[in-house]
C-alpha cells in the first residue's frame, strides 16, 4: 500500500511538474515556437526516411518462406558485363548437378508488341517456365497461373498479368481472363495467348514487366539454338534452398558445379572474361538498386536531427543562463537537483512532444514525395504506405530528444560557492556554458559541412552531366517508338512500311528529314558488351575474344536526322538493296582503331561473335550475315547508350540487308517537334490499325529523363544542406548574439578605454569566423572517415573531389561571416553609459 503511495504521489508530482512547464514556456512563447519547428523538421524529416527505408529494405516480401528464396547471377567482370544471365544448357546442368537447391525457377525478359488488350502496345514480359511461379512462391488474385502443364512445344500459349499492369492499364477489369492476345516480337515471329490470371502484388523482378507467358509464346525460345546454344544467355535464374540447406552452403555447391561446367567447356567460358557465379536472397538481390541510397538519406535526416537538437540546445542553455536567478532561489528554497532536472525533464517533454507531433504529421505529405523519388531506384517504393512505425518512430526520437535537452544545461547546487546574483538582472555566462554553446555550434557547422559537401558533389556531377556535348542535335529530333510487326508480312514489306512511313512523314510541313533507327539513344541502353568482328589485316589471337562493337540497323538519313556528320564516304542509298554487296558504316574509333593511320573506306568487316548462330533467319541469310561486308562510309561518333559520351566502336547495317529489331522513328525538324505527334500517328494509323506508336520525345527531353534521379537526388540533399545550413547559422548568430548581451559591460568598458566599434565588429565577427572554421575542420574530418567506413560496405559511396569540399567550406564560412555581421553590429553599436550602468 505505501508503495503504491509512492508511486501515485511521484505520478502526481510528474503531472505538476508538466503543468507548471506548461505556465512556464508560455511566458516565452517565442522560443518555445522556434523550438517546436526546428525539433519538428528534424523528427519529420527522420520519420519520413524511416519510413521509406523499412518500406523498401525491411518490409517482407509476399513471396512464400522468402528467407529460402535465392536469386543466382552469372558475371563476366573482364567483359565488364555484370550480369550475363544464364544459357538453358547451363542451367539444364546445375539443375542436374546442384543438391542444395530443391528448385529452379527462370525467368527470360522479352519485348513484345501486344494487340488484343485495348490500344496496341509494347509490353515488357517475362517468359516462364511452368515451374516458375512456385519456386518464387507467389499466387493469384484472379484465375490462376502459370504451372507445369503449361510446359512444352505443344501447350497452349497462356499469360498472367501483373497486378500494376492490370490495375493502372486495365482497371482491374475482370472480364479479361479468357480473352486472346496476339504477342508479336519482331522477326522471330508472333504467338497468340490466353490470358488465364492476375498476379497478385508483389516486387516486379528481375525487370518491371507487365506480362508474364509461358515459353510456346516465344518461338525463339522454341527454336533449336536457344535450346542448345550454351552461348544463348538471356535467362535469369531463381532457386528456392532443400530442406536443411543453408545459403553459403547452395553459394558453395554452386561454384563447384559452375567449375566443373567451365572446364568442360573451356571454349565458351574465355579466361579473360573471368566468368563466374554468385547467389544471394532475393530480398537483398531486389533491394541492393536503392539500399545505398537510401542509407545515405537516412544518415543525412540523422544529421539533420543532430543539428536541430544542437540548436535547441543553444536555446535551451541560453533559456537557462537567463533563468539562474530563479533556479537558484528555487535550490535555496530546499528543490534537491532531481527535482530541478524533473522540471526541466517536463518543459523539454513538453517541446519535444510538440515538435514531434508537428514533425509526424508534416512526415505523412513528406514520405508520398519521397517514394516517388525513391521509385526511380527500387520499384516498391510506390507501394509504400503510411503505418503506426512513423507514430513510434517520432515517439522515439522525441523522448531521445527530450533526455538530452533536460541534461544540457548546469544546475545550481544549495553549496554552490561561486554565486549566483539574486539580485542582479544581468546575464553572466559561466565558462562551462559558454564552452557548451560553442561545442554546439561547432557540431552544427560540421554537421552541415558534410551535408553541404555531400550535395556539392552531386549538383557539380549534374552539371557535369548536362553539360556534356552528345555530338546531337537532340533540341530539334524527336523521336517515336514504332516497333517491327511482321504478323501477317514478309521481311521486305515490313521494310517497306518503314520506307513509305518516312516518305509520307517527310512531305509534312517543317520535317527536314526522316530515318529508320534500332534504338533511342539513353532511353533503350543495356545492349551488352557487344559481338565480336574483325576486319582486314587483323590476326585473331587463339584463346581470346575478337574485337567487340555495337550493332545498329538503320536507315539511309540517319545520321543526317540527328545531326551527325559522315566524316568519310557515303551514306547508305537506293544502290544497297537486299541483293548487293553487303555494306556497312562504322564510327570513327572502329576507323581509327582497326585501320591506323590508314583510310578505312572500301575495306571490309566481318562479325565472328558464334552468339549469331542463334539470330533468327535460314542458313542462307546467316551466311550473308557473317560475311565481310565493305564499309562505304565512316561516320563521328554517336554513344547512344552513355549519358557522357565515349568513344564507341559501332557497326551500322542498312535495314535493306539486316533483320529489323526494335523500331524507331527520329524526324529532325525545323519546328516545334511536338506539334507532329498527332499527324505522324495518323500517318501511321492510315497504314495499319495495329500498329503501336508510344513513348514520342525530343533527344532533349529523352536526355533529361534519363538523368532525373541524378536531378531528385542532387534537389533531394541539397534541400537536406540547405535546411542544415541554415539552422547551422542561426545557431551561430545566435550563440554570439547570446554572447554579446552577456558582454555588454565588457564591451562598454573597452568602448571608454579607447576601443574603436570597428575592433569590437572585427572581434565578434572573428569569434563567429573561428567556429565556423572549426566546424569545417571537424566536418571535414568526421565525413573522410565517415565515407571511408561507408565505402568500404557500399562501393557506390564515393568521396568528394576536392571542388566541391573547397566550394562547401566557402559557402559555410562566408555564410557564417553574414551570420555574425548582426551580433556584431550590435556590439559595436554598444551606449558606453548604457553599460556600465548595467551593473
Amino acid at each position: 500500500m505505501t508503495d503504491f503511495r509512492g508511486r501515485k504521489s511521484k505520478s502526481m508530482s510528474f503531472v505538476s511538474n508538466l503543468r507548471v512547464a506548461f505556465y512556464s514556456l508560455m511566458r516565452t512563447q517565442g522560443l518555445a515556437l522556434t523550438v517546436i519547428l526546428t525539433l519538428a523538421l528534424g523528427i519529420g524529416a527522420n520519420a519520413a526516411i524511416f519510413t521509406l527505408v523499412r518500406g523498401v529494405l525491411l518490409r517482407p516480401l509476399v513471396n512464400r518462406d522468402e528467407d529460402r528464396l535465392i536469386y543466382i547471377r552469372q558475371s563476366a567482370p573482364g567483359m565488364r558485363d555484370e550480369n550475363t544471365a544464364f544459357s538453358v544448357p547451363e542451367i539444364q546442368d546445375l539443375k542436374a548437378s546442384v543438391k542444395t537447391l530443391s528448385a529452379f525457377g527462370d525467368f527470360s525478359v522479352i519485348e513484345f508488341t501486344m494487340v488484343g488488350l485495348g490500344e496496341p502496345r509494347v509490353v515488357q514480359a517475362g517468359v516462364v517456365s511452368g515451374t516458375f511461379f512456385e519456386v518464387m512462391g507467389l499466387h493469384p488474385v484472379l484465375g490462376r497461373l502459370i504451372g507445369p502443364q503449361d510446359d512444352g512445344p505443344q501447350a497452349a500459349g497462356v499469360a498472367v498479368l501483373t497486378y500494376r499492369f492490370w490495375a493502372t492499364t486495365l482497371g482491374k477489369d475482370p472480364s479479361v481472363i479468357g480473352k486472346t492476345v496476339r504477342f508479336g516480337s519482331g522477326p522471330m515471329g508472333d504467338r497468340s495467348a490466353t490470358v488465364i490470371g492476375v498476379l497478385e502484388p508483389s516486387v516486379p523482378y528481375p525487370q518491371d514487366t507487365e506480362i508474364i507467358a509461358n515459353v510456346v509464346t516465344s518461338p525463339h525460345h522454341l527454336s533449336a539454338t536457344m535450346v542448345t546454344g550454351r552461348l544463348h544467355r538471356m535467362t535469369e535464374l531463381f532457386g528456392r534452398l532443400a530442406p536443411g540447406a543453408t545459403l553459403d552452403q547452395a553459394r558453395a555447391e554452386l561454384r563447384t558445379v559452375y567449375e566443373a561446367m567451365t572446364k568442360a567447356h573451356p571454349e565458351d567460358y574465355p579466361a579473360k572474361a573471368e566468368y563466374q557465379i554468385g547467389a544471394k536472397l532475393l530480398r537483398e538481390q531486389i533491394t541492393s538498386g536503392a539500399r545505398t541510397v537510401l542509407l545515405v538519406l537516412l544518415a543525412a535526416s540523422a544529421l539533420v536531427f543532430i543539428i536541430a537538437c544542437s540548436n535547441v540546445a543553444n536555446l535551451i542553455l541560453a533559456r537557462t543562463v537567463r533563468r539562474e536567478g530563479e533556479l537558484a532561489v528555487r535550490t535555496a528554497l530546499g528543490a534537491s537537483t532531481g527535482a530541478l532536472r524533473r522540471m526541466l525533464l517536463a518543459e523539454s517533454l513538453l517541446l519535444c512532444g510538440a515538435g514531434a507531433a508537428l514533425g509526424v504529421m508534416s512526415a505523412q505529405p513528406l514520405v508520398a514525395v519521397l517514394a516517388r523519388y525513391a521509385s526511380r531506384f527500387s520499384v516498391r517504393a510506390l507501394d509504400l504506405t503510411v503505418d503506426s512505425s512513423l507514430l513510434w518512430v517520432g515517439a522515439a526520437l522525441a523522448i531521445v530528444a527530450a533526455v538530452i535537452l533536460a541534461f544540457v544545461p548546469r544546475l545550481p547546487s544549495a553549496d554552490t560557492s561561486n554565486g549566483l546574483n539574486l539580485s542582479s538582472g544581468s546575464v553572466r555566462i559561466t565558462g562551462s556554458t559558454n564552452r557548451r554553446q560553442r561545442i554546439f555550434a561547432v557540431t552544427q557547422i560540421a554537421a552541415s559541412f558534410v551535408l553541404l559537401a555531400g550535395a556539392s558533389m552531386l549538383i557539380t556531377t549534374l552539371i557535369a552531366l548536362q553539360t556534356a556535348q552528345t555530338g546531337l542535335d537532340t533540341r530539334h529530333v524527336l523521336s517515336i517508338n514504332v516497333p517491327a510487326m511482321s504478323y501477317g508480312k514478309t521481311p521486305q514489306q515490313v521494310v517497306d512500311f518503314y520506307k513509305e512511313s518516312i516518305r509520307s512523314i517527310d512531305a509534312l510541313p517543317g520535317v527536314n528529314k526522316t530515318a529508320f533507327g534500332m534504338v533511342t539513344p539513353w532511353r533503350d541502353s543495356g545492349f551488352g558488351p557487344g559481338m565480336q568482328f574483325s576486319g582486314d589485316g587483323h590476326v585473331h589471337v587463339p584463346g581470346e575474344d575478337d574485337p567487340r562493337a555495337k550493332w545498329r540497323v538503320i536507315s539511309s538519313g540517319f545520321f543526317a536526322s540527328l545531326g551527325v556528320p559522315i566524316i568519310a564516304g557515303r551514306d547508305f542509298s537506293a544502290q544497297d538493296g537486299p541483293d548487293k554487296e553487303p555494306v556497312v558504316i562504322v564510327s570513327e574509333t572502329l576507323a581509327r582503331r582497326m585501320f591506323p593511320n590508314q583510310d578505312a573506306v572500301n575495306r571490309h568487316v566481318y562479325w565472328t561473335d558464334p552468339v549469331l548462330q542463334f539470330f533468327p533467319g535460314t542458313e542462307v541469310e546467316k551466311a550473308r550475315l557473317v560475311a565481310p561486308h565493305r564499309i562505304i562510309g565512316v561516320t563521328a561518333d554517336i554513344d547512344d547508350e552513355h549519358v557522357v559520351p565515349e568513344p564507341i566502336v559501332t557497326i551500322y547495317s542498312t535495314f535493306e540487308q539486316s533483320a529489323i529489331f526494335g523500331g524507331r522513328l527520329f524526324i529532325h525538324t525545323s519546328t516545334d517537334p511536338y506539334s507532329l505527334v498527332a499527324p505522324v500517328t495518323r500517318i501511321i494509323h492510315d497504314m495499319s490499325a495495329d500498329q503501336p506508336v508510344e513513348h514520342a520525345a525530343t533527344l532533349e527531353d529523352v536526355r533529361a529523363e534519363v538523368l532525373t534521379p541524378d536531378r531528385l537526388n542532387s534537389l533531394v540533399f541539397g534541400v537536406f544542406a540547405a535546411v542544415a545550413l541554415a539552422i547551422a547559422l542561426v545557431g551561430v548568430a545566435g550563440v554570439l548574439a547570446f554572447s554579446v548581451s552577456a558582454r555588454t559591460r565588457e564591451f562598454g568598458i573597452r568602448l571608454a578605454l579607447g576601443s574603436q566599434p570597428r575592433d569590437l565588429l572585427k572581434d565578434v565577427i572573428a569569434e563567429g569566423a573561428a567556429m565556423a572554421a572549426g566546424g569545417v575542420l571537424a566536418g571535414a574530418a568526421f565525413g573522410f572517415v565517415l565515407a571511408r567506413l561507408a565505402g568500404s560496405y557500399f562501393p557506390d559511396v564515393k568521396m568528394p573531389g576536392v571542388l566541391p569540399v573547397v566550394l562547401s567550406a566557402f559557402v559555410l564560412l562566408t555564410a557564417a561571416v553574414v551570420a555574425s555581421w548582426l551580433p556584431a553590429a550590435r556590439a559595436a553599436g554598444v551606449d558606453v553609459i548604457q553599460a556600465l550602468r548595467s551593473e
